[in-house]
């Protein structure tokens, strides 16, 4: 009852029922209908299931949510706003987490717990008096026009070349474009369907230079395996997310490019389309958001442009 009286209230509460209760023994009558807190985890990860989330989203949220309950010790309907509270604190301070990732630990958690209060399982969110930490807003990197230019020249594969084109020109997801098959390029129109979050389909579209890159990339394959993209040496299985990473890092090793991975294709795009003048719902729509805030975090305005703009308008 701590979260709807006051200490004094409290207080006068448990010497009335200790008075009440003196002579009677309590115990708890275990019913076939009672739900664990594991029950409950397993039932809110299903409604989330239902939803379109993600197997990789989901496990995120098991995870985060088994941690939390394991480290608080307590029936989850027991469970405060201050025990939430001290687990985001020694958390954050025994991992050294960044205030983003804390706060993404505190929206699953807000996100299980509201569940459970409109499931009628719990009275009360204690989560609900925890507001959103506020973050340092990082300016992102983008790569410039001469460091795209340096990767494409230097990739000895034909089939890095073509990955680094169509993750630039179309703006995709990694783990968009290792799940494509050679049959879901369309290279009269220059476009393709990719699979995206919560299993929604949507049109990219690549250039000219993309698209003779990916042909020349599929005539020089000696394999049938139908993925787009697969390994450099038999079995030539389908290239996965981990070796898109890992090849694009040792090639901006050995090009002393920092921070190449393949997300930055994606800012960069977002970036030179807000730059050039693209309205922000086409770009949202081209990158996949469902909310248009999401988008904006990723067109990161070129601060050159700042300083054209206020000499314009202002200077």
């Amino acid at each position: 009852m701590r979260e709807h009286v006051d200490n004094g209230q409290l207080k006068q509460l448990e010497k009335v029922m200790r008075h009440i209760l003196f002579h009677y023994h309590i115990t708890k009558e275990n019913t076939h209908d009672e739900t664990s807190k594991k029950d409950w985890i397993e039932l809110f990860i299903a409604a989330k299931r239902i939803e379109g989330c993600s197997a990789k989203t989901l496990v995120y949220y098991r995870n985060t949510i088994d941690a939390m309950v394991e480290y608080v010790e307590k029936d989850i309907v027991q469970i405060t706003t201050d025990d939430i509270r001290k687990y985001l604190m020694d958390y954050q301070n025994e991992k050294g987490l960044s205030k983003v990732t804390v706060d993404n630990i505190r929206r699953i958690m807000s996100s299980f717990f509201a569940w459970l209060e409109d499931e009628d399982y719990i009275l009360k969110s204690p989560v609900r008096r925890i507001h959103k930490i506020k973050t340092t807003a990082n300016i992102k990197e983008t790569y410039s026009d001469e460091a795209l230019e340096i990767m494409r020249d230097n990739c000895s594969e034909i089939r890095d070349l073509a990955m680094i084109d169509l993750l630039s020109s179309t703006g995709m997801r990694v783990g968009e474009m290792v799940l494509l098959d050679r049959h879901d390029i369309n290279f009269a129109d220059r476009e393709c369907v990719v699979l995206g979050k919560g299993d929604k389909e949507r049109v990219v579209y690549f250039d000219a230079r993309t698209k003779l890159h990916l042909q020349e990339y599929l005539e020089s394959r000696k394999d049938d395996n139908p993925a787009l993209f697969v390994s450099l040496k038999a079995p030539y299985n389908r290239l996965e997310i981990g070796g898109v990473e890992v090849r694009l890092r040792d090639l901006g090793k050995k090009l002393n490019i920092s921070k190449v991975h393949p997300h930055k294709f994606r800012r960069t795009l977002a970036t030179k389309a807000i730059d050039k003048g693209m309205p922000i719902e086409q770009l949202q729509q081209l990158l996949g958001h469902k909310r248009i805030d999401t988008t904006l975090q990723y067109a990161m305005v070129k601060q050159s442009n700042v300083k054209i703009a206020h000499r314009k308008y202002i200077g």
